[in-house]
């Protein structure tokens, strides 16, 4: 099995900025893409962003020129830079890992969460 942990949620104000942070431990041999959905009050969860073992990123078009992810494979982190943020960037972002992944479901290995509050 696979636990990930994210952190770095927090309220922050409009056009403000966030960096997103998500360690893998356990049985890591079989992430190779790691990637966030969120999900905001109300709404269904929705990919963001993925990135591969080799690099190779993939971002809705929502966040598209505003979020950068990355990952450190040393440390078996993801990363997530969210900048000019947005009121209806609102919600919980949850890391995600497998050994590959369809954009509209993820990999098996899920985080719990961490919560994104963009006020106006």
């Amino acid at each position: 099995q696979v636990q990930l942990v994210e952190s770095g949620g927090g309220l922050v104000q409009a056009g403000g900025s966030l960096r997103l942070s998500c360690a893998a431990s356990g049985s890591i041999f079989s992430i190779n893409v790691m990637g966030w959905y969120r999900q905001a009050p109300g709404k269904q969860r929705e990919f963001v962003a993925t990135i591969r073992q080799g690099g190779t990123t993939t971002y809705a078009d929502s966040v598209s020129g505003r979020f950068t992810i990355s990952r450190d494979n040393g440390k078996n982190t993801v990363y997530m830079q969210m900048n000019r943020l947005k009121p209806e960037d609102t919600d919980v972002c949850y890391c995600n890992s497998g050994s590959s992944a369809v954009l509209t479901t993820g990999g098996p290995y899920w985080g719990k969460g961490t919560q994104v509050t963009v006020s106006s």
